[in-house]
């Protein structure tokens, strides 16, 4: 970079009694590049805390610093399309991650009947789509490097974008009783595209759902640690299994609890379980096949 360039720190510090404040730690950077250059140049390059020509990360662990230079040019997991919101939502990373374990390939329909404001059917979507986790960043860090190769990088993304397909009109839906949720959903998944207005969504209680069939049912029930309280979500968990049990069968469920021992409140036993954090809860994703019931045997006369 040059003096005529903006730049911004963003400072982590943990398990330092030292240094205990992250701005202070990233003051002290930031200060540290305005220095070095006013005795080379005699001027000083700006900060520009929104989007700077250049991203510095300073990471402060056990009394040792690491710095480096963010070539990403934002947090990786923000895909850009959760426009709208409500509270709570699910992080994008661990959506994606939780669509990859299931192992749903769109060859049968995929239902989340607790969708809060969609993120699991975006990443369902996005992974149905072959959308690149990055396709809807503005901006990236490594396009301001001195060695940064346009032609190539026109390229890549030429390739990537060569290879999605849109949604098929119904394959994806989702519900919720919260009716902003629903419009927060909708309005997230008309940001992706080859997605807008090919996912159905209702405004509903997930009781209030009919019989499923040959479904895959994905869903991130309030589990009470940060919304509501523990007693209604245990409630919930054995409501919802009691919904899985009478009316799914021939479903497979993947249900992501942020309280492990929520899970168990299902009353199914789950095929495998699969540990996964979310912003520092200790959650686990269980897969529960939900059989049909064998067809009574006639008796004999």
């Amino acid at each position: 970079m040059t003096h005529s360039d903006t730049f911004a720190v963003n400072a982590s510090v943990s398990n330092t009694p030292s240094l205990t404040h992250s701005q202070y730690a990233a003051l002290k950077v930031k200060d540290a590049i305005c220095d070095c250059f006013r005795r080379k140049t005699g001027e000083r390059p700006s900060v520009n805390v929104q989007s700077p020509d250049l991203g510095v990360h300073l990471f402060i662990r056990n009394n040792r610093a690491t710095i480096s230079i963010d070539v990403s040019g934002g947090s990786m997991h923000k895909r850009g399309y959760r426009t709208a919101s409500v509270e709570a939502p699910m992080q994008e990373t661990l959506a994606a991650a939780v669509i990859r374990l299931s192992g749903w390939d769109g060859e049968r329909p995929l239902l989340d009947p607790m969708c809060g404001s969609g993120t699991l059917l975006c990443e369902a979507a996005m992974s149905y789509c072959r959308i690149p986790a990055g396709f809807l960043r503005k901006e990236w860090g490594f396009t301001r490097l001195p060695d940064f190769d346009s032609n190539r990088w026109k390229k890549v993304k030429t390739s990537a974008e060569a290879a999605m397909r849109p949604l098929p009109a119904g394959l994806i839906s989702g519900s919720d009783l919260n009716r902003d949720a629903v419009r927060a959903t909708r309005t997230n998944l008309n940001n992706l595209p080859g997605c807008k207005d090919r996912i159905r969504l209702s405004e509903k209680n997930v009781f209030d759902i009919p019989a499923v069939g040959n479904t895959a049912i994905v869903v991130n029930p309030p589990y009470g640690v940060r919304l509501g309280d523990r007693e209604s979500a245990e409630k919930l968990m054995k409501e919802f299994g009691d919904f899985l049990k009478q009316r799914c069968t021939g479903c497979t469920a993947y249900i992501y609890a942020g309280d492990r021992q929520l899970l168990k409140k299902v009353g199914l036993k789950p095929e495998w379980k699969k540990e996964l954090n979310n912003g520092g809860l200790e959650g686990i994703l269980g897969k529960i096949d939900l059989y049909a019931s064998p067809k009574p045997q006639p008796k004999n006369v």
